[in-house]
């Protein structure tokens, strides 16, 4: 699958994908400091999920109805790097069709996702 993980996501993160033959663009590592219109610009031109740790993604695809390739908001605060790595592997895993064009929220306690209507 192909993602691109916004410089809020931690290292961890990155790196476990990768290693579980995920094809990770990191834009922490290329492109640092670009707005979020960008980021998600990025992903789009790359028809990649966007994964991200960031709340205002989810202004830009319900308020200002920018187009995407699927967002995976990860909100796993408190937890240490290795376990918000392997939670997000896990999700991937198990929704990688579920999220392609649909908005995602991972917490501890659940996977939520709002597919376009």
């Amino acid at each position: 699958m192909r993602i691109v993980a916004d410089e809020s996501i931690d290292r961890q993160i990155v790196d476990r994908l990768r290693a579980g033959g995920h094809a990770v663009v990191f834009i922490a590592e290329l492109e640092p400091g670009i707005d979020d219109e960008t980021v998600l610009a990025r992903s789009r031109e790359q028809d990649a999920i966007l994964l991200t740790a960031d709340k205002d993604f989810g202004e830009l695809v319900f308020r200002q109805h920018l187009l995407h390739c699927g967002i995976l908001l990860v909100r796993l605060a408190g937890l240490d790097p290795d376990a918000k790595a392997r939670l997000v592997a896990s999700a991937v895993g198990h929704h990688s069709e579920a999220l392609r064009l649909g908005f995602a929220v991972l917490t501890q306690r659940a996977f939520r996702i709002r597919k376009p209507v």
